[in-house]
């Protein structure tokens, strides 16, 4: 029988940020966005241990605050040019003990601990060495002039009946620790490493804040699921009551 793996969560968190200033101390309904990353990861009860992984100390005190860890990175690594190679690369060095490490990403705070523990079991049943989040749309997509999902020479698909395109969500990436560091130590990157996999995320999580347009239509849709996620209901126009 194969020993459980060793579990981590890591959730980078940077103060620069190039189109929104200090975007992981704004706040969404009065919390710190990289709030919730951790919230999600330490409740979603699958990993061994939660770390916040920044180059600067003010991040320590948001880690004490919600329960995490904290990791402290090379300064150097906090710059808008670091690679996430290098940030993975060298967390991963820094901790040994851990077999997989997942990327909890910061700036999607409407991923929930349920689907992260999905990702993570899903991970590890199908023997996966990586792993990036996607999000599925069944439209019809071009790439450089040329369909991908779909013939211009036949009748015009149905959305329901195209395959579906997958665009990177990056709300959680996952790697084994052994399997990304031979890659990284090989080749100078990793994050494709060995079996690579990718999982469908929700249309909540494939929010991801970047600017301040982003960070207002999370902080409004944040504050309504909250008010009204237990006492919505589907209502529809008067019309509906003249269908036989």
């Amino acid at each position: 029988m194969l020993a459980k793996p060793v579990v981590c969560a890591m959730v980078p968190a940077r103060l620069g940020s190039t189109r929104l200033k200090m975007k992981n101390l704004a706040l969404i309904d009065g919390e710190p966005m990289v709030g919730y990353a951790i919230n999600s990861a330490i409740n979603s009860n699958v990993f061994d241990d939660v770390y916040l992984n920044s180059e600067n100390d003010i991040f320590k005190s948001i880690s004490d605050d919600y329960g995490a860890k904290f990791y402290k990175r090379k300064y150097k690594l906090g710059s808008s040019i670091t690679k996430s190679d290098e940030v993975i690369a060298d967390f991963i060095s820094s901790h040994p003990e851990y077999d997989i490490v997942a990327w909890v990403n910061s700036i999607s705070p409407f991923q929930t601990p349920e689907e992260i523990r999905n990702i993570v079991n899903y991970f590890i049943d199908n023997k996966l060495d990586s792993l990036i989040t996607v999000s599925n749309h069944n439209v019809h997509c071009m790439y450089d002039n040329n369909p991908l999902n779909f013939n211009m020479s036949e009748v015009f698909a149905q959305t329901q009946d195209l395959i579906p395109v997958q665009s990177f969500v990056y709300s959680v990436m996952m790697w084994r620790s052994k399997s990304f560091m031979q890659d990284y130590k090989n080749k100078g990157y990793g994050i494709f490493c060995g079996n690579f996999g990718t999982y469908p995320v929700g249309k909540l999580t494939e929010i991801i804040i970047k600017d301040q347009n982003d960070l207002m239509l999370a902080d409004l849709l944040m504050r309504s699921i909250r008010k009204n996620q237990d006492k919505y209901e589907i209502k529809y126009d008067k019309t509906v009551e003249t269908i036989k």
